[in-house]
C-alpha cells in the first residue's frame, strides 16, 4: 500500500515539476520577438552604415528564420535614429547600428541631446572599425604628414580641409590633428562624403580626412592620394599606407565605427543571443570578405568590450573638443 502511494505521489510530482517547466520555457520562447526584427540606420542608403547593416540583416534573416530589415532614418549625422530607437520598445524588434557620430560625438558635442547613450541603450557587439584616411588633390605640392605640417604653418589659417560635415568623425580627425601638429587650416565643411570628394578631385580644396570606404575607390583609380591612416596599426585594404602613429604622432587614434544597441531595457538574454549570433556571422569568411571591402576590422567580441570601447570614445572625443575649443551647431 505504501509502496503505491510512494508511486502515485512520484508521479504526481513528476507531471507537476512538467507542468512548472513547460510555462517557463513557453516565457523564454514569446521574450523573443515574432514579427519582423528592424535596424535602424541613421544615414541614407548607399553610405558605410547601411552597407554593413545589410550585410548583418541578410545573414540574421537566415539564420533566424526571421526577416530583419534595415529602416533608414537620416538626419542630424545619426542622432536622429538615436533618438528614434531609444523610444522604441525593449523587446528586441528594434536595434540601432550605432555609429560615432550618435554615440561618441553627439554627446560631447551636443548639450540638448534627447539620450543618453549609457542610460538609454543597451551595447550588443562591435560591427567594425574603419580608418580614416588623410587624402590630398594629386597635384598638390605637399604630399607626406610633415610637408603639410610645414604648408600649414608657413601660411596659418589658409590650408584647406573638407569634412563630411561640422561635428563629423572626418571635422574631429582633423580637430586631433590641428591639436597634435600645432597648426591652424581652414575647415570647410560639406553634407557628406560625395561633394566633400568631388571638390578635392576638382582641386577647391586641398586635404581632407575622409573614411576609407568612402576615399578608397578614388584612391585605387589615381584621382586623389592617401597620405596616411588614422589607426594604431595599417589597414589591410591599404597596406603602404602609414599610420599617423608611424609618423610621429603616438596615440593618433581617430576612426569611425559602428556597432550594434538595442533601446535602454533590452533584456539581457535577447542582447546575449543576437550578441553570440553576430559574433558567428562576422566570423563567416563571405562576411569578412565583405566587411575588409568596407575596410571595417575588428567586429564581433562581447558586451562589455563594446561597452568599454565607447566610453573610451567618449572620453577621448570629449578632450578633443575641450582642448580644440570646438563648437558646432546643435
Amino acid at each position: 500500500m505504501q509502496r503505491r502511494l510512494f508511486c502515485q505521489a512520484a508521479a504526481t510530482g513528476a507531471a507537476s515539476a512538467a507542468t512548472l517547466a513547460w510555462p517557463r520555457f513557453a516565457f523564454a520562447q514569446a521574450d523573443w520577438p515574432t514579427g519582423p526584427v528592424r535596424i535602424v540606420v541613421g544615414f541614407p542608403p548607399g553610405g558605410g552604415t547601411d552597407a554593413l547593416a545589410r550585410v548583418l540583416a541578410t545573414k540574421l534573416t537566415e539564420m533566424w528564420k526571421q526577416q530583419v530589415l534595415v529602416e533608414t532614418k537620416a538626419g542630424v549625422a545619426g542622432v536622429l535614429a538615436a533618438e528614434y530607437t531609444a523610444q522604441q520598445p525593449s523587446d528586441g524588434s528594434v536595434l540601432l547600428m550605432a555609429h560615432i557620430n550618435s554615440h561618441a560625438l553627439g554627446p560631447v558635442l551636443q548639450p540638448k541631446l534627447r539620450y543618453d547613450v549609457e542610460r538609454d541603450f543597451v551595447p550588443i557587439v562591435m560591427v567594425g572599425v574603419t580608418p580614416n584616411l588623410l587624402i590630398a588633390h594629386p597635384g598638390q605640392k605637399a604630399l607626406t604628414v610633415p610637408e603639410i605640417v610645414a604648408a600649414c604653418k608657413a601660411a596659418p589659417g589658409k590650408v584647406s580641409f573638407g569634412s563630411a560635415g561640422a561635428g563629423s568623425a572626418q571635422h574631429l580627425a582633423l580637430e586631433m590633428f590641428k591639436l597634435a601638429a600645432g597648426i591652424d587650416v581652414i575647415h570647410v565643411p560639406y553634407k557628406g562624403s560625395g561633394p566633400l570628394l568631388t571638390d578635392l578631385m576638382g582641386g577647391q580644396i586641398q586635404y581632407s580626412f575622409d573614411t576609407m570606404t568612402a576615399a578608397t575607390p578614388h584612391v585605387k583609380s589615381g584621382k586623389v592620394t592617401a597620405i596616411a591612416q588614422t589607426r594604431g596599426k595599417r589597414a589591410k585594404g591599404h597596406p603602404n599606407v602609414p599610420t599617423m602613429q608611424e609618423l610621429g604622432y603616438p596615440g593618433f587614434e581617430a576612426t569611425t565605427w559602428y556597432g550594434l544597441v538595442g533601446p535602454g531595457k533590452l533584456p539581457a538574454a535577447i542582447a546575449a543571443r543576437i550578441n553570440r549570433d553576430v559574433n558567428t556571422i562576422l566570423a563567416m569568411p563571405d562576411v569578412q570578405e565583405r566587411m575588409d571591402t568596407y575596410g571595417a576590422e575588428d567586429g564581433g567580441g562581447t558586451q562589455e568590450k563594446f561597452a568599454s570601447f565607447i566610453r573610451g570614445e567618449i572620453a577621448k572625443w570629449g578632450k578633443v573638443v575641450k582642448d580644440g575649443n570646438v563648437r558646432v551647431d546643435s
